[in-house]
């Protein structure tokens, strides 16, 4: 059951990554790559669970920590044109 629920995360991130690639508008993909990192991390903690190892786990508390970062710099980076940090 959860590898079904891993192969229906994986084609959402294809979807979303579509939607970085050819998206209309810029602030449509970060909320795209803000999706992604989403269901990536779900499923870091989900392979986690299927491979019964708990390093997935960290390395999906690390991913979603950066992503978080990552979407807040482009959302600065696109407001005001330029970091000030």
């Amino acid at each position: 059951m959860i590898v079904i629920i891993i192969w229906a995360l994986m084609i959402s991130a294809a979807l979303g990554f579509w939607r970085v690639v050819a998206g209309p508008t810029v602030p449509d993909r970060i909320v795209a790559a803000d999706a992604m990192s989403i269901i990536l991390t779900t499923t870091l903690a989900l392979l986690g669970l299927v491979f019964e190892n708990p390093l997935f786990l960290d390395i999906a508390i690390a991913f979603a920590v950066l992503a978080f970062a990552d979407v807040l710099i482009m959302a600065k980076f696109f407001e005001h044109g330029e970091l000030h940090l």
